[in-house]
């Protein structure tokens, strides 16, 4: 590929057929049906998130460039990911979450063809700082500063503060998926030469990426979630059939003392039942964690306000509630067929309610909903006693700098096996049945 005046690459076949890189400093500036058309091909999201099936257009309208693979689309027909959504994206930016005030600059890449129809998309952000990113990589920064180098500006591929596997390089059906990645991840590395930036990660990336981007040269790393996976249940008490004797003792005890106090009532809101009432509540919540946990909760008023006009279908509210008041909530996402578990507050605090409302009720919503699994957002090794096992997640990352790439390939290497090693000796502690094949 050759860089063109404009500042977008592009490559050019025999057929005089043209595919260009463009860089985007916001979501605004790409249509949500031309992002959603290849971040989750073959779904169609409507007004406030309501999600139904499309069909893959498969024709490839003579399509041709520098990569032979593109001559044949093999679309990947993906489930439906609603944190690379448009909606979901746009929104973080237009509350003034992911800005370049915050650290977040977007610098968003995509594939066109010569028509200027969206082949391929990347979320990608300039950061100045490693925060709300959930995998660590302070200490290599640090390495890197002391050794005199500048580890900021780095290019981030990711959701921000959003801790959930899906697709970072979305491909749609008018394009061969293993050479539209290749492009895209091509292109992130120039986009990092031009900017000044020492580094690309690609976080919680699906394991077909982490995979391909291995081959393409990409440092591969691993770390550790626990996601719940339905085993075609149809109740609670059917999963919990499932356990030994004595776990299914002590879940059943946390759920009982979770209701204990007298009056509380749990509810479960989407849709149009969402009301700036519930996200008033819920921001209460959300602000009392994080500012306990991490000092400045990242996410504003604004953004929860948005996500109600654009993806109230695909998002849920667990909130619990005491006499007549809301005291606690859990934020929850609602995929094709993942529930995604995402924060969670309270004010009131009672023994084993944060359990009841983030693990218990998911389980609950997704066994009714018929859906896959539950991921819980990031680490936690207490969520296997309450059936969510050990999970690989995967990212990637590229580093310029000759020394530090080496120094953090041996690190990795041996983070690796560790990862390994502790999610076999934890699988050993599931609370299932032995017989049972998920132990």
């Amino acid at each position: 590929m050759t860089s063109s005046a404009s500042g977008d690459s592009n490559g050019t076949a025999d057929t005089g057929q043209t595919i260009s890189l463009r860089i985007l400093s916001s979501l605004k500036d790409v249509s949500d049906v031309a992002w959603d058309r290849v971040a989750n091909p073959g779904w169609i999201m409507s007004d406030r998130g309501k999600l139904t099936e499309s069909n893959l257009c498969n024709s490839l309208n003579d399509l041709s460039s520098e990569l032979d693979h593109l001559l044949e689309p093999k679309p990947e027909v993906t489930s439906f990911n609603p944190f690379i959504s448009h909606a979901f994206l746009h929104s973080l930016e237009a509350a003034g979450c992911a800005t370049r005030e915050t650290g977040w600059h977007p610098r968003h890449l995509v594939l066109e063809d010569e028509s200027g129809a969206v082949l391929g998309a990347v979320p990608a952000y300039l950061k100045s700082h490693s925060q709300g990113e959930y995998v660590f990589d302070h200490g290599w920064a640090d390495a890197f500063h002391r050794a005199g180098g500048d580890y900021y500006p780095k290019l981030q591929i990711s959701v921000p503060f959003t801790p959930a596997t899906g697709r970072r390089f979305l491909t749609g059906p008018d394009i061969n998926r293993e050479a539209g990645l290749q492009a895209l991840a091509a292109g992130l590395v120039q986009v990092c030469q031009r900017t000044g930036a020492s580094s690309v990660h690609a976080t919680f990336l699906t394991r077909s990426e982490w995979d391909n981007l291995g081959e393409l040269g990409y440092l591969q790393r691993t770390d550790q979630q626990f996601h719940w996976e339905n085993g075609n249940y149809d109740s609670f008490d059917h999963f919990l059939s499932d356990l030994a004797s004595r776990k299914r003792k002590a879940i059943r005890k946390e759920r009982r003392e979770a209701m204990c106090a007298e009056g509380i009532e749990i509810e479960w809101i989407t849709g149009s039942d969402l009301t700036e009432a519930h996200w008033d509540a819920f921001y209460s919540f959300y602000m009392d964690t994080g500012s306990r946990k991490w000092g400045r909760p990242y996410l504003n008023r604004k953004f929860f306000s948005l996500l109600n006009e654009k993806l109230a279908e695909r998002t849920l509210l667990v909130m619990a509630k005491r006499h007549g008041q809301y005291i606690a909530g859990a934020l929850n996402f609602i995929g094709s067929d993942t529930l995604f578990g995402r924060h969670w507050g309270c004010t009131e605090h009672h023994p084993f309610l944060h359990f009841e409302l983030c693990y218990y009720q998911a389980i609950e919503f997704a066994i009714t909903q018929k859906l896959k699994r539950v991921e819980a957002g990031a680490q936690g090794a207490h969520k296997l006693a309450r059936g969510y096992l050990p999970t690989n997640t995967y990212s990637a990352h590229w580093i310029a700098h000759e020394g530090l790439h080496q120094a953090v390939a041996d690190y990795l290497e041996q983070e690796r096996f560790a990862i390994e090693r502790e999610n076999e000796a934890l699988a050993e502690h599931a609370p299932f049945k032995k017989s049972d094949p998920k132990s």
